[in-house]
C-alpha cells in the first residue's frame, strides 16, 4: 500500500463547473498500517438484479442431478462457463404469491409485479396501484443509507406508469421491478445520458446539461484542476488507478455522443424514444451495464435493479438469427423451431450478463475486485413461459458477496420453495434483517 502523509475520505469527489465525480476506493482512502480498517472498508456489498422477461425452457437452464459442484451447464448457462466459479445456479423455487387462478389475464403483468416482493399485484388501472416493497429497497435502506443514490433502476423499455398495460392491470407492474413502498413504484431510467448526468452530473439547470451535451467538452473538463490536486496528495498506485477509472467515464461519455450524433443523422421509428437511447439493444445495454459497474467502483451506490427487456416483449433478435418475436417463440407449444429461437434468446441475455460479470471481475476493489464483493441475481418472473406460472424459477447467482457466496454449485429445493426464501437470505447475507416477505417461510440452507 502508498504511504501518504494524509488520508482521504472515502467520500472525496472531483467538482467542477456542472460536475461531481465520485472515486473508487484508493489506497489514500484507509489510514496507514491499518489492516483492519482496509479490510472494512473494502467489504462494502453491493447487490444487483436483472431481470429477464418471457420465463427460460427448463430443460434448457436448470442443470440435470440433485445438486453439487459436479454438474454440466446447460445450453442457456453456457456462456457462464468462464466465471463457473463465481456461479451458483438455483432450482425449486417458485412464486406462488402471485399467482391467482380467479384473475384471468394478466399473467405477465402479476410474474413481474410481483417478482422481488411475493405479493399478487392489485388489478386496477387507476392511481390506486398496490403491490409490495421489494427486495432491493429493503436492501437499500440499510446499504443505500451512506450512499448519494440509496439505489439505481435501469431499463431498455420506455417507463411510462399508467394506462392499462395487460388486462386491466397497469403498467405501473410491467414497468417497474422495484418498489420503495406497496404503493410506489420506483421509475427507471434507459436514457443513459440522464443515467450519466444522474451519477456525475452536479445537478444543475436543464439548459446547461443540455448545452453541455451539444458540445464536444467531457465533463471531466471541469474537473481538471480537481485531479491535479488530487494527483499531489496521492501516489503512483493510486494516480493510475484514478486514470483508469477517469479513462473509462470519457469512453462512456464517447459512447453517448456516438449514440446522440447517430440519432439526430438517422431517421427513428414512430416511437417515443429519448435522443440519447441508442437504437442498437446490445449497445444499449452495455452503456447501462457499464455505467452501473461505474456507480460500484465509486460507491455512487450499492445497490441495483436492471430490466433486460419488459414482461410480453415483442424485441426480435436478428443479430442472433431470430426475426421472430421474443413473447411469440416463449409460447413454443413445444415446437422445434420455437424452442430453437426461444433458447437463443435466453443464451443472448445471459452473454450480455457474462458481460457485465467480467467487467467487474477485472474492476478492482480494495484487495478484490467488485465482482469478489456483488451478489447479482439474473432471473425471470416465470418458469416456462409458454406455461406462464412462476415455478421453478431460472435463477442464476454470480458474486462473492464479501465472501459470503461460494461459487461452482447447483443448489437444488423442494419444489415450489418460496422464491422469498432465498430474498431473505440474499439480504441476511448483505447484513439486512427482514423476517419475512409474503409467503417466506425463512431463510435457504446451503447458500
Amino acid at each position: 500500500m502508498i504511504v501518504t502523509q494524509k488520508s482521504l475520505s472515502r467520500r472525496t469527489v472531483l467538482r467542477g463547473l456542472g460536475a461531481t465525480v465520485a472515486l473508487p476506493l484508493l489506497d489514500a482512502m484507509v489510514p496507514a498500517l491499518s489492516a483492519a480498517a482496509r479490510s472494512v472498508t473494502a467489504s462494502v456489498p453491493r447487490l444487483a438484479f436483472f431481470y429477464v422477461p418471457n420465463g427460460m425452457l427448463p430443460r434448457n437452464f436448470h442443470p440435470q442431478g440433485n445438486g453439487g459442484s459436479d454438474f454440466d451447464l446447460t445450453p442457456v448457462l453456457g456462456p457462464l462457463t468462464p466465471y463457473r466459479d463465481r456461479m451458483t445456479v438455483v432450482t425449486g423455487l417458485s412464486n406462488a404469491g402471485v399467482v391467482s387462478p380467479n384473475e384471468g389475464g394478466g399473467v405477465h403483468t402479476r410474474a413481474h409485479g410481483g417478482w422481488l416482493n411475493g405479493i399478487l399485484p392489485k388489478r386496477t388501472e387507476g392511481a390506486d396501484i398496490r403491490a409490495g416493497k421489494t427486495i432491493d429497497q429493503y436492501a437499500a435502506d440499510k446499504l443505500g443509507a451512506d450512499t448519494a443514490l440509496r439505489s439505481l433502476e435501469l431499463t431498455t423499455e420506455s417507463n411510462y406508469q399508467v394506462g392499462n398495460c395487460e388486462n386491466g392491470y397497469s403498467c405501473a407492474y410491467r414497468n417497474s421491478t422495484s418498489w420503495l413502498t406497496p404503493t410506489t413504484p420506483l421509475p427507471h431510467e434507459r436514457d443513459p445520458r440522464v443515467v450519466f448526468q444522474r451519477l456525475f452530473g452536479d445537478g444543475g439547470s436543464v439548459e446547461a446539461r443540455l448545452a453541455q451535451m451539444k458540445t464536444d467538452r467531457s465533463i471531466l473538463d471541469s474537473v481538471t484542476d480537481s485531479i491535479h490536486r488530487l494527483e499531489r496528495k496521492v501516489g503512483a498506485q493510486d494516480r493510475a488507478a484514478v486514470d483508469e477509472y477517469l479513462q473509462s467515464i470519457r469512453a462512456i461519455e464517447r459512447r453517448i455522443q456516438r449514440t446522440e450524433e447517430t440519432n439526430t443523422t438517422t431517421p427513428l421509428p414512430a416511437v417515443d424514444q429519448p435522443a440519447g437511447v441508442p437504437d442498437d439493444y446490445e449497445e444499449h445495454v452495455g452503456l447501462l451495464q457499464d455505467m452501473l459497474v461505474l456507480a460500484f467502483q465509486a460507491d455512487i451506490t450499492r445497490v441495483s435493479c436492471m430490466q433486460m427487456a419488459r414482461e410480453t416483449s415483442g424485441r426480435t433478435y436478428p443479430n442472433i438469427g431470430v426475426p421472430e418475436a421474443h413473447h411469440t417463440v416463449s409460447h413454443h407449444q413445444q415446437d422445434p423451431h420455437n424452442i430453437a429461437q426461444y433458447t437463443k434468446i435466453s443464451q443472448y441475455q445471459m452473454s450480455l450478463f457474462a458481460k457485465l460479470v467480467e467487467k467487474m471481475k477485472n474492476t478492482p476493489d480494495g484487495d478484490g475486485t467488485l465482482l469478489d464483493q456483488a451478489i447479482l441475481l439474473q432471473g425471470a418472473g416465470m418458469g416456462d413461459g409458454d406455461q406462464h406460472t412462476p415455478y421453478n424459477l431460472p435463477i442464476t447467482l454470480m458474486g462473492g458477496g464479501c465472501g459470503q457466496l461460494a461459487g461452482n454449485r447447483h443448489l437444488v429445493y423442494e419444489m415450489h420453495t418460496p422464491f422469498m426464501n432465498l430474498g431473505l437470505t440474499l439480504l441476511e447475507k448483505v447484513g439486512v434483517k427482514v423476517d419475512r416477505i409474503s409467503d417466506s417461510t425463512g431463510p435457504l440452507t446451503g447458500v
